[in-house]
């Protein structure tokens, strides 16, 4: 695949925050996406909003980092180093949704930072990461906000009431994700187990895009969602468009995945230090 350029040494790379909790285990939420970020030659910031207790079987619990904490990390950050994209994952609860929301916009950044939401509500083994009452919060204070937002099929189900089994419908998802507010929707198939392949529908509002790969067989996926929001806020540092900046988020992510490996005595975390062998 064609890799996001690098910044020559001594120059200051671009930056992209990640706002998400920390994975104990290194397989997902800011772990993964620092992986994704300095990989792709990016200097990742960081603005923590839970630490959990997981490895490769599941998620023992998790503490939320207090609100004034939250939002001056995104504050300090966005003041004196800047950035030119940002992603969020695990936000845990409707208080830290609502204050990331309030800090992003009292700092300036809405409408000129593409912001990626991945709405994070389980792991993937189930285990809950975002309490049943912030859904609301999510869908009316943060998705105004963003510029693209990722769900997988689960969380569409939640966000939107809409059972994805086949095109029709997830296209009906995408409409109603879109009309949540945020200026795209990316209704990821991953988990659409009836295809051979993978397919993610992105919308505008009045066009869709449609991305396809064939399906990889593994069990290691831990990350997948993280990662892929993580190269399209890359990308979109860069200045790629929306539609692109997906396009390649698909493929580093399918890279990552051909790529991934077992760890520990669950599953096993997508891979981006393949690039480290390319």
């Amino acid at each position: 695949m064609t890799f996001l350029p690098l910044t020559p040494p001594g120059q200051t790379p671009l930056r992209a925050l990640t706002i998400a909790g920390s994975d104990s285990g290194g397989g997902a939420g800011i772990q993964a996406d620092m992986r994704t970020f300095a990989l792709l030659g990016l200097h990742g910031l960081v603005a923590v909003t839970a630490v959990t207790v997981q490895n490769s079987v599941g998620v023992k619990g998790f503490h939320e980092i207090p609100l004034d904490v939250v939002a001056g990390q995104i504050e300090a950050v966005a003041s004196d180093i800047g950035l030119q994209a940002a992603k969020t994952g695990m936000l845990a609860s409707s208080a830290i949704i609502e204050t990331i929301a309030q800090t992003w916009v009292g700092q300036g950044l809405d409408g000129t930072v593409p912001l990626v939401v991945d709405p994070v509500c389980a792991s993937m083994h189930g285990d809950p990461l975002l309490h049943p009452s912030a859904l609301n919060a999510l869908k009316d204070s943060l998705f105004p906000l963003a510029t693209l937002v990722t769900p997988n099929l689960d969380e569409v189900r939640l966000l939107v009431d809409v059972e994805v089994v086949d095109e029709k419908t997830q296209r009906e998802a995408a409409r109603k994700l879109q009309a949540l507010g945020p200026k795209w929707a990316l209704v990821k198939g991953g988990h659409l187990r009836s295809s051979a392949h993978s397919p993610d529908l992105l919308f505008d509002g009045s066009d869709f895009h449609e991305f396809d790969t064939t399906r990889i067989d593994t069990g290691h996926d831990h990350g997948a969602g993280d990662t892929l929001a993580a190269a399209t806020a890359s990308a979109l540092a860069h200045g790629y468009s929306v539609p692109d900046a997906v396009a390649f988020g698909k493929r580093w992510v399918t890279e990552c995945l051909h790529a991934a490996y077992p760890l520990g005595h669950g599953h096993g975390p997508v891979n981006a230090l393949f690039r480290l062998t390319t």
